[in-house]
């Protein structure tokens, strides 16, 4: 049996225009900013169209609603300009994940550290994470050490963001950048 097919709906445009607009009476604004007054829907919608353009419902909630007469179009095409620059601008923080051992050598641990100050210097946060294997759980100790070593080889770029904690055989914290400063 074959699956029906679901398709993405886009959402619905639920700005009124024209016959649109439910109200009987509305507030009236020119397309210059100016204000016309209150009138009868009928009325302005003829306006508009008398200029070639559209009665539009900008304040749905107010009383008697306000509408301005503009182009519809133009319009939604800088408000979908004005979406996508908004977007353009959205940052998105990703939590990169370092794992080291406890007996983990000098050399090794160094290059992990490079590794953490060029996630943290991106932008994004660490998660540094201690994990045990068999009998080394015994030595916690020396996670936590290790833990805040990598603390205080990174403070000068970072600050804690979660403190150092234990679940099951693992030892984790979250750095998180510091704030630039402009």
């Amino acid at each position: 049996m074959a699956s029906p097919k679901f398709r993405r709906q886009e959402p619905q445009d639920v700005t009124r225009r024209n016959e649109q607009i439910r109200a009987r009476e509305v507030r009236v604004i020119d397309a210059d900013g100016g204000q016309l007054g209150i009138m009868a829907r009928n009325d302005a919608v003829a306006i508009a169209k008398d200029k070639g353009l559209d009665l539009v419902e900008v304040a749905a909630g107010a009383v008697p609603p306000v509408c301005k007469i503009m182009d519809y179009g133009k319009f939604k095409y800088e408000e979908q300009k004005k979406k996508q620059e908004a977007k353009k601008r959205q940052t998105v923080i990703q939590v990169k994940e370092i794992k080291v051992r406890p007996k983990t050598d000098e050399h090794d641990y160094q290059t992990k550290l490079k590794h953490i100050r060029r996630f943290l210097e991106d932008g994004d946060r660490c998660k540094v994470t201690v994990f045990f294997r068999g009998r080394e759980i015994v030595h916690k100790d020396r996670g936590m050490i290790l833990l805040q070593r990598a603390q205080e080889d990174t403070k000068d770029i970072a600050k804690v963001d979660q403190e150092p904690r234990a679940e099951g055989r693992t030892l984790h914290m979250l750095l998180a950048p510091l704030a630039k400063k402009a």
